[in-house]
């Protein structure tokens, strides 16, 4: 077999192994896509409007009762929770995230230096480090989210810092689940918790709102047992961490979708790249049977 027929067909060989690969990897993203999303789907509900109806208590309350709904007269320190990925191969998911960041720093406090980064994943870590974001704290990630626990600490840690006055702001920097075929990456504000956020900054209205329907002015007074401050005190942190772990059930729908999408147009490129090889190959293959038909021609020729 001629020397650019053994090559091709080695190269033919190579692409359909990665085909294997990406395959595979294509069917287990899908199987974890599914999950992901039954997940998501089962949570967005709740998260939606228990944030919602905080807004709309925000309007009635006299929210002087807790310093999540206070305002500061001047912005000095920003916080933002990064949730990226831990692992690779999901297109620019990561990139298009980080980049939102960047961008709504530019856009909302450009007077500021530097906004703290508490990152949840790898690559939203290094990629923060690579664009040389003011990083203060990094939170393993696990692969699979089961329970709010697992970001108990994350949302403690901005709570605290915001009462404590070492941030004026917290943002949570995801990537929102839209389909499998169209993920969002997102900045939502999270403390304080005002009426009015820039729509910039809100959260993205999925198809079904709620609380879109509740007329908060319908409402004379609530009533808090057993006063305002205790059952804001427990409730409002549960809140923020409620809604970080939303964004984390998001992030890895949107992930595992990323990724599948990923692995199918790999896979896809690899059939057209077999096809392009293999009409290679066969034009090589009779190229050289011609040439040696051509030979035995010649050569007979000659004995005559």
């Amino acid at each position: 077999m001629p020397q650019a027929t053994r090559e091709i067909k080695r190269r033919i060989k190579s692409v359909s192994n990665t085909r294997k690969i990406t395959k595979a990897m294509e069917m287990v993203a899908a199987a974890k896509m599914r999950r992901a999303v039954a997940k998501v789907l089962a949570t967005r509900s709740y998260a939606d409007l228990a944030w919602q109806t905080v807004i709309h208590l925000a309007k009635k309350v006299d929210t002087r009762h807790h310093p999540f709904f206070r305002e500061r007269p001047e912005i000095k320190n920003v916080a933002l929770v990064l949730i990226s990925t831990n692992r690779g191969l999901c297109g620019s998911f990561n990139i298009n995230l980080v980049r939102q960041v960047t961008e709504s720093i530019k856009i909302h406090h450009p007077q500021l230096k530097t906004t703290n980064i508490i990152s949840y994943g790898v690559r939203g870590r290094d990629e923060a480090r690579r664009r040389h974001l003011n990083l203060i704290a990094d939170f393993h990630k696990e692969d699979i989210t089961d329970d709010s626990t697992i970001i108990r600490p994350i949302a403690q840690l901005v709570a605290k810092d915001y009462i404590e006055g070492r941030c004026d702001k917290v943002f949570v920097a995801f990537t929102d689940f839209i389909s499998a075929l169209e993920q969002r990456p997102h900045v939502k504000q999270l403390l304080p918790i005002v009426p009015k956020i820039d729509e910039r900054l809100g959260h993205i209205i999925h198809e079904k709102d709620l609380a879109a329907d509740i007329n908060v002015e319908n409402f004379s007074e609530f009533i808090f047992e057993p006063d305002t401050k205790t059952v804001l005190d427990a409730f409002l942190p549960r809140l923020v961490e409620v809604q970080i772990y939303q964004a984390v059930l998001e992030s890895e729908a949107s992930e595992h979708s990323a990724r599948m999408m990923a692995m199918r147009n790999a896979s896809d490129a690899a059939d057209e790249m077999i096809g392009d090889l293999t009409l290679a190959f066969n034009k090589a293959r009779q190229a050289g049977i011609t040439a040696e038909l051509a030979d035995i021609t010649g050569g007979r020729a000659a004995l005559e």
